[in-house]
């Protein structure tokens, strides 16, 4: 193959690739031009530094490795800056949906119990499941999502997650909790249930 024919083939990857990591950013920095410069710094620094990338590891992943380290370093950043006293306000109108899943021994009631999901392995694999994860992901309240993305995505500690947004483990656990299962109730109505439903 000739070298123009090469390059174009490398950009059209590079293009996915960046589209995907757009969206990564975007999920974790809820603002699409902070993420669109998050990715270019990224790129940038990756051009600058392509003889650290020794072929160890798909491209794919050392560039994801990047912008992963430079999301936390900004959202570290903006939590110096963040107001957090509007956490809760949103998530109280959760307490009341949430309640009523429960009897008052703490079990499921019977029509809000966890449906069977099917093989989720299966379900993993495909890029349609990440799609409607993404989609749910995107309808939790902004700082519940945060929160959820700090803890499972950027894989912060609970102790860190509490520092840096200045809350208590106990209301990070709360607001965890209600993300889980937010994020649960989601997938079964779009994802696992037999018929499928729009956004």
């Amino acid at each position: 193959m000739n070298t123009i024919g090469s390059l174009l083939i490398e950009a059209s990857v590079i293009e996915q690739m960046r589209n995907d990591m757009i969206r990564f950013a975007s999920l974790q920095l809820r603002n699409d031009s902070l993420a669109e410069d998050v990715v270019q710094e990224v790129l940038v620094v990756a051009l600058n530094n392509s003889s650290a990338y020794a072929g160890r590891s798909e491209l794919r992943t050392w560039l994801f490795a990047i912008l992963k380290n430079k999301i936390v370093d900004l959202i570290r950043q903006q939590a110096r800056t963040t107001n957090v006293s509007a956490l809760f306000s949103e998530e109280e109108s959760l307490d009341e949906a949430f309640e009523s899943l429960f009897k008052t021994n703490a079990h499921w009631l019977p029509g809000a119990r966890p449906s069977n999901w099917g093989d989720p392995e299966e379900s993993l694999r495909e890029q349609r499941f990440w799609e409607v994860f993404d989609a749910c992901l995107k309808h939790l309240p902004e700082n519940t999502a945060r929160v959820f993305m700090m803890r499972e995505f950027l894989e912060f500690e609970t102790a860190e997650v509490c520092h840096e947004l200045g809350i208590s483990s106990n209301n990070c656990n709360v607001i965890l909790y209600r993300a889980r299962n937010r994020l649960r109730r989601c997938l079964e109505e779009k994802w696992f249930s037999p018929f499928e439903m729009s956004f």
